[in-house]
């Protein structure tokens, strides 16, 4: 026989763990985009200054020592930056999905019973 209470308290209990999830993937991205956007202003400070100093070089093998070292850095930057994203995307995902892992793991538990019996 259908229980009323019973589907009303799981009903329940799904909405609030979508909007846990939700919650928890609205402050991993806002914590992305900022730091997606730091990234991009501090990027964009250093290739105006570089490009002053590279204006007021006087010989060509100043300026391609310049040119090198600026664009070693800015490729070492690149890659740890990826990296930190990277990372922060998958700390993303999994802080998405904890809140699923209880009803999950009841899910399986009763389809396992289930077969079993």
């Amino acid at each position: 026989m259908f229980n009323f209470d019973e589907a009303n308290k799981t009903g329940k209990e799904a909405v609030d763990t979508v909007l846990k999830s939700y919650s928890s993937v609205a402050k991993g991205m806002q914590a992305i985009a900022t730091e997606a956007a730091d990234y991009s202003k501090k990027s964009f400070e250093e290739g105006v200054a570089h490009f002053e100093k590279l204006s007021s070089v006087k010989s060509l093998e100043a300026a391609f020592e310049l040119q090198t070292s600026f664009l070693k850095k800015s490729y070492e930057t690149y890659v740890a930056e990826a990296t930190k994203i990277g990372e922060m995307y998958s700390d993303l995902a999994k802080s998405a999905y904890k809140p699923y892992e209880a009803p999950v793991a009841k899910a399986a538990a009763a389809a396992k019973a289930a077969v079993a019996a």
